[in-house]
Protein backbone atom coordinates (compact mmCIF):
# COMPACT_ATOMS: atom_id res chain seq x y z
CA UNK A 1 0.00 0.00 0.00
CA UNK A 2 1.07 3.42 -1.21
CA UNK A 3 2.14 5.88 1.75
CA UNK A 4 0.01 9.12 1.16
CA UNK A 5 2.75 11.86 -0.25
CA UNK A 6 1.48 14.60 2.39
CA UNK A 7 3.24 12.85 4.89
CA UNK A 8 6.58 13.32 3.13
CA UNK A 9 7.18 17.10 4.11
CA UNK A 10 6.10 15.87 7.79
CA UNK A 11 9.13 13.99 7.83
CA UNK A 12 11.17 15.67 6.12
CA UNK A 13 10.55 18.44 9.10
CA UNK A 14 11.48 16.08 11.35
CA UNK A 15 14.63 15.33 10.40
CA UNK A 16 15.39 19.08 9.42
CA UNK A 17 14.66 20.23 13.18
CA UNK A 18 16.68 17.22 14.16
CA UNK A 19 19.57 18.80 12.27
CA UNK A 20 19.01 22.38 13.50
CA UNK A 21 19.21 21.32 16.89
CA UNK A 22 22.17 18.91 16.37
CA UNK A 23 24.02 21.72 14.61
CA UNK A 24 24.32 23.58 18.04
CA UNK A 25 26.77 21.39 19.30
CA UNK A 26 29.05 21.33 16.08
CA UNK A 27 32.54 21.24 17.22
CA UNK A 28 31.99 21.39 20.99
CA UNK A 29 33.18 18.12 21.82
CA UNK A 30 29.98 17.02 23.31
CA UNK A 31 28.50 14.01 21.67
CA UNK A 32 25.59 12.98 24.43
CA UNK A 33 24.68 17.36 23.88
CA UNK A 34 24.41 16.98 19.98
CA UNK A 35 22.28 13.81 20.56
CA UNK A 36 20.10 15.02 22.87
CA UNK A 37 19.75 18.38 20.69
CA UNK A 38 18.99 16.21 17.84
CA UNK A 39 16.26 13.45 19.60
CA UNK A 40 13.93 15.87 21.28
CA UNK A 41 12.69 17.92 18.15
CA UNK A 42 12.79 15.11 16.16
CA UNK A 43 10.09 13.18 18.74
CA UNK A 44 8.27 16.33 19.02
CA UNK A 45 7.91 16.94 15.24
CA UNK A 46 6.64 13.37 15.29
CA UNK A 47 4.40 13.54 17.89
CA UNK A 48 2.37 16.52 15.81
CA UNK A 49 1.89 14.15 13.07
CA UNK A 50 -1.42 12.38 12.46
CA UNK A 51 -0.24 8.91 12.39
CA UNK A 52 0.07 5.96 14.55
CA UNK A 53 3.32 5.31 14.71
CA UNK A 54 5.74 2.96 16.31
CA UNK A 55 9.71 3.22 16.67
CA UNK A 56 10.78 -0.12 15.31
CA UNK A 57 14.68 1.41 15.11
CA UNK A 58 15.50 3.82 17.33
CA UNK A 59 17.60 4.50 20.11
CA UNK A 60 17.50 1.62 22.27
CA UNK A 61 15.00 -0.12 24.14
CA UNK A 62 12.77 1.22 26.66
CA UNK A 63 15.26 0.40 29.70
CA UNK A 64 18.22 2.16 27.80
CA UNK A 65 16.53 5.20 26.14
CA UNK A 66 13.96 7.66 27.26
CA UNK A 67 12.78 8.84 23.72
CA UNK A 68 12.52 7.11 20.82
CA UNK A 69 13.09 3.36 22.01
CA UNK A 70 12.21 0.37 20.16
CA UNK A 71 8.52 0.21 20.83
CA UNK A 72 7.63 3.78 21.67
CA UNK A 73 4.38 4.81 19.90
CA UNK A 74 4.71 8.45 18.57
CA UNK A 75 2.00 11.03 16.56
CA UNK A 76 -1.83 11.42 17.71
CA UNK A 77 -2.30 7.93 17.18
CA UNK A 78 -5.23 8.93 14.85
CA UNK A 79 -4.22 7.79 10.90
CA UNK A 80 -2.27 5.33 9.53
CA UNK A 81 -0.36 3.19 11.30
CA UNK A 82 3.70 3.21 10.63
CA UNK A 83 6.83 1.65 11.61
CA UNK A 84 9.56 4.03 12.29
CA UNK A 85 12.91 3.89 12.20
CA UNK A 86 15.49 6.86 13.25
CA UNK A 87 19.12 7.90 13.82
CA UNK A 88 18.23 11.33 14.49
CA UNK A 89 22.26 12.36 14.86
CA UNK A 90 24.30 10.08 12.39
CA UNK A 91 27.88 10.82 13.54
CA UNK A 92 27.82 12.16 17.01
CA UNK A 93 30.97 11.85 16.68
CA UNK A 94 31.04 14.35 13.34
CA UNK A 95 28.76 16.88 14.73
CA UNK A 96 31.02 16.86 18.37
CA UNK A 97 34.61 17.21 16.04
CA UNK A 98 33.30 19.12 13.26
CA UNK A 99 33.78 16.51 10.76
CA UNK A 100 31.49 16.13 7.81
CA UNK A 101 29.00 13.26 6.72
CA UNK A 102 26.67 14.02 10.34
CA UNK A 103 23.42 13.82 9.34
CA UNK A 104 19.62 12.76 11.09
CA UNK A 105 17.64 10.24 9.11
CA UNK A 106 14.32 8.67 9.37
CA UNK A 107 12.55 5.86 7.61
CA UNK A 108 9.01 5.22 7.49
CA UNK A 109 6.77 1.96 5.78
CA UNK A 110 3.53 1.15 6.73
CA UNK A 111 3.20 -1.32 9.62
CA UNK A 112 4.99 -4.30 9.37
CA UNK A 113 6.75 -3.94 6.61
CA UNK A 114 10.28 -2.58 8.01
CA UNK A 115 12.68 -5.13 10.36
CA UNK A 116 13.26 -4.41 13.83
CA UNK A 117 17.00 -5.16 14.01
CA UNK A 118 18.51 -4.98 17.31
CA UNK A 119 21.43 -2.88 18.10
CA UNK A 120 24.16 -5.03 17.46
CA UNK A 121 26.82 -5.52 14.76
CA UNK A 122 25.67 -6.63 10.71
CA UNK A 123 27.71 -8.00 8.31
CA UNK A 124 27.13 -6.36 5.14
CA UNK A 125 27.57 -6.22 1.61
CA UNK A 126 25.49 -3.48 -0.65
CA UNK A 127 25.67 -2.63 -4.44
CA UNK A 128 23.28 -0.44 -6.87
CA UNK A 129 20.89 -0.85 -9.22
CA UNK A 130 20.31 -2.50 -12.58
CA UNK A 131 22.50 -5.61 -11.50
CA UNK A 132 20.81 -9.39 -11.40
CA UNK A 133 18.89 -9.72 -8.43
CA UNK A 134 20.44 -11.66 -5.66
CA UNK A 135 24.17 -11.37 -7.16
CA UNK A 136 26.31 -11.52 -4.13
CA UNK A 137 26.11 -13.48 -1.06
CA UNK A 138 28.05 -12.91 2.08
CA UNK A 139 28.94 -16.42 2.43
CA UNK A 140 30.37 -16.36 -1.01
CA UNK A 141 33.20 -14.66 0.48
CA UNK A 142 35.48 -11.71 -0.76
CA UNK A 143 36.58 -12.91 -3.84
CA UNK A 144 33.96 -14.74 -5.29
CA UNK A 145 31.85 -11.82 -4.88
CA UNK A 146 34.13 -8.93 -6.61
CA UNK A 147 34.11 -11.63 -9.27
CA UNK A 148 30.59 -11.41 -9.73
CA UNK A 149 30.24 -8.02 -9.64
CA UNK A 150 32.98 -6.96 -12.05
CA UNK A 151 31.55 -9.73 -14.53
CA UNK A 152 27.76 -8.19 -13.74
CA UNK A 153 29.27 -4.41 -14.13
CA UNK A 154 31.69 -5.45 -17.27
CA UNK A 155 34.42 -4.03 -15.53
CA UNK A 156 38.05 -4.82 -14.83
CA UNK A 157 38.33 -6.09 -10.59
CA UNK A 158 41.27 -3.19 -10.91
CA UNK A 159 38.64 -0.75 -12.10
CA UNK A 160 35.92 -1.48 -9.11
CA UNK A 161 35.64 0.60 -6.01
CA UNK A 162 35.04 -0.92 -2.37
CA UNK A 163 34.05 1.35 0.59
CA UNK A 164 35.53 -0.29 3.57
CA UNK A 165 34.75 0.91 7.49
CA UNK A 166 38.17 1.34 8.53
CA UNK A 167 38.00 -1.26 11.29
CA UNK A 168 40.67 -4.23 12.73
CA UNK A 169 38.10 -6.19 12.25
CA UNK A 170 37.72 -6.11 8.40
CA UNK A 171 41.89 -6.49 8.08
CA UNK A 172 40.51 -10.28 6.12
CA UNK A 173 38.73 -7.71 3.50
CA UNK A 174 41.17 -5.74 3.19
CA UNK A 175 44.19 -8.11 2.79
CA UNK A 176 41.77 -9.87 -0.02
CA UNK A 177 40.48 -6.66 -2.14
CA UNK A 178 44.20 -5.44 -2.07
CA UNK A 179 45.75 -8.91 -3.60
CA UNK A 180 42.60 -8.42 -6.39
CA UNK A 181 43.90 -4.59 -6.82
CA UNK A 182 40.15 -3.76 -6.12
CA UNK A 183 40.29 0.45 -5.27
CA UNK A 184 39.72 0.33 -1.82
CA UNK A 185 38.22 3.72 -0.48
CA UNK A 186 38.13 3.38 3.54
CA UNK A 187 35.65 5.37 6.08
CA UNK A 188 36.02 6.38 9.53
CA UNK A 189 32.40 6.13 11.21
CA UNK A 190 29.00 6.77 9.28
CA UNK A 191 27.60 3.47 8.26
CA UNK A 192 24.82 4.52 6.46
CA UNK A 193 26.39 7.33 4.45
CA UNK A 194 29.04 4.36 3.47
CA UNK A 195 26.22 2.04 2.32
CA UNK A 196 24.94 4.87 -0.12
CA UNK A 197 27.56 5.64 -1.66
CA UNK A 198 26.93 3.04 -4.11
CA UNK A 199 23.89 4.22 -5.20
CA UNK A 200 23.25 7.22 -7.92
CA UNK A 201 23.90 7.68 -11.72
CA UNK A 202 27.62 7.93 -10.91
CA UNK A 203 27.97 6.48 -7.48
CA UNK A 204 31.70 6.93 -5.34
CA UNK A 205 31.57 2.74 -5.22
CA UNK A 206 30.94 -0.24 -6.38
CA UNK A 207 30.44 -1.81 -3.45
CA UNK A 208 30.12 -1.41 0.23
CA UNK A 209 31.51 -4.60 2.28
CA UNK A 210 31.76 -4.11 6.16
CA UNK A 211 30.78 -5.21 9.25
CA UNK A 212 28.94 -1.63 10.87
CA UNK A 213 24.87 -1.68 12.76
CA UNK A 214 22.39 -3.50 12.55
CA UNK A 215 20.25 -0.79 12.83
CA UNK A 216 22.20 1.25 10.28
CA UNK A 217 21.99 -1.64 7.73
CA UNK A 218 18.02 -1.39 7.46
CA UNK A 219 17.84 2.50 7.57
CA UNK A 220 20.10 2.17 4.34
CA UNK A 221 18.13 -0.27 2.95
CA UNK A 222 15.48 1.81 3.18
CA UNK A 223 16.97 4.31 0.68
CA UNK A 224 18.26 1.47 -1.34
CA UNK A 225 15.34 -0.13 -2.26
CA UNK A 226 13.94 3.14 -3.84
CA UNK A 227 16.90 3.07 -6.20
CA UNK A 228 16.86 -0.58 -6.85
CA UNK A 229 20.35 -1.36 -5.03
CA UNK A 230 20.52 -4.34 -2.85
CA UNK A 231 22.16 -5.21 -0.05
CA UNK A 232 22.86 -8.59 2.39
CA UNK A 233 23.18 -8.56 5.88
CA UNK A 234 23.54 -10.83 9.01
CA UNK A 235 23.47 -10.16 11.66
CA UNK A 236 26.54 -10.38 14.86
CA UNK A 237 25.07 -11.35 18.05
CA UNK A 238 26.63 -12.72 21.41
CA UNK A 239 24.40 -14.48 23.59
CA UNK A 240 23.22 -10.97 25.84
CA UNK A 241 22.24 -9.54 22.40
CA UNK A 242 20.75 -12.73 21.50
CA UNK A 243 18.13 -12.25 24.29
CA UNK A 244 17.42 -9.04 23.17
CA UNK A 245 17.05 -10.23 19.69
CA UNK A 246 14.21 -12.65 20.90
CA UNK A 247 12.18 -10.07 22.13
CA UNK A 248 12.03 -8.56 18.61
CA UNK A 249 10.76 -11.28 17.34
CA UNK A 250 13.94 -12.90 16.02
CA UNK A 251 14.50 -16.49 16.17
CA UNK A 252 16.85 -17.42 13.08
CA UNK A 253 20.47 -15.91 14.32
CA UNK A 254 22.36 -17.47 10.86
CA UNK A 255 19.60 -15.80 8.71
CA UNK A 256 20.87 -13.29 5.82
CA UNK A 257 18.44 -10.18 5.05
CA UNK A 258 18.03 -9.06 1.85
CA UNK A 259 16.93 -6.21 0.86
CA UNK A 260 13.15 -7.54 0.75
CA UNK A 261 13.69 -9.16 4.60
CA UNK A 262 14.42 -5.65 5.63
CA UNK A 263 11.90 -3.61 3.98
CA UNK A 264 8.80 -4.47 2.14
CA UNK A 265 6.23 -1.98 -0.10
CA UNK A 266 6.52 1.35 -0.24
CA UNK A 267 8.85 3.54 1.90
CA UNK A 268 9.42 7.44 2.66
CA UNK A 269 13.06 8.33 3.57
CA UNK A 270 14.98 11.50 4.52
CA UNK A 271 18.51 12.49 5.39
CA UNK A 272 19.41 15.80 6.31
CA UNK A 273 23.02 17.48 6.92
CA UNK A 274 24.04 18.41 10.09
CA UNK A 275 27.78 18.93 9.05
CA UNK A 276 28.41 19.02 4.97
CA UNK A 277 29.22 15.79 3.84
CA UNK A 278 28.50 13.40 0.35
CA UNK A 279 24.65 13.20 1.20
CA UNK A 280 23.94 16.73 1.73
CA UNK A 281 25.35 19.81 3.26
CA UNK A 282 25.11 20.48 6.56
CA UNK A 283 22.74 23.23 8.78
CA UNK A 284 23.92 26.93 7.67
CA UNK A 285 23.40 29.24 10.27
CA UNK A 286 22.79 32.62 8.52
CA UNK A 287 22.26 34.73 11.56
CA UNK A 288 18.54 34.71 11.81
CA UNK A 289 17.65 31.93 10.47
CA UNK A 290 18.76 28.46 9.70
CA UNK A 291 19.26 26.96 6.20
CA UNK A 292 19.07 23.11 5.81
CA UNK A 293 19.27 20.89 2.77
CA UNK A 294 17.78 17.51 3.26
CA UNK A 295 18.21 14.07 0.68
CA UNK A 296 14.35 12.99 0.30
CA UNK A 297 13.14 9.68 -1.08
CA UNK A 298 9.55 8.05 -1.72
CA UNK A 299 9.96 5.19 -3.72
CA UNK A 300 5.96 4.72 -4.35
CA UNK A 301 5.98 8.12 -6.07
CA UNK A 302 9.24 8.15 -7.69
CA UNK A 303 10.68 11.50 -5.68
CA UNK A 304 14.05 11.65 -5.15
CA UNK A 305 15.26 15.16 -4.71
CA UNK A 306 18.05 17.49 -2.93
CA UNK A 307 15.88 20.53 -1.27
CA UNK A 308 16.73 23.40 1.08
CA UNK A 309 14.43 25.23 3.39
CA UNK A 310 14.84 27.96 5.39
CA UNK A 311 13.64 28.23 9.19
CA UNK A 312 13.81 31.44 11.58
CA UNK A 313 15.33 31.02 14.95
Amino acid sequence: MSIDQKFLNLFIKTTEKAAIGASKFIGKKDKIGADKGAVDPMRRELNKINMDGTIVIGEGEMDDAPMLYIGEKLGTLNGPKFDIAVDPLEGTKFTANNQPNAFSVIAVANKGDLLSAPDTYMEKIAIGGNLPKNLLDIDNGVEKNIKLLAKAKNKKISELNACVLKRPRHDHIVKTLGKMKVNINFISDGDIAGVLSVIGTNPKNDIYYSTGGGPEGVLAASALSCFGGQIQGKLVLNEEEKIRAKKLGIKDFKKKYNIEDMIKGDVIFCATGVTDGDLTKGVKDLGNEYEVTTFALHKSKKINKIITNIYNK
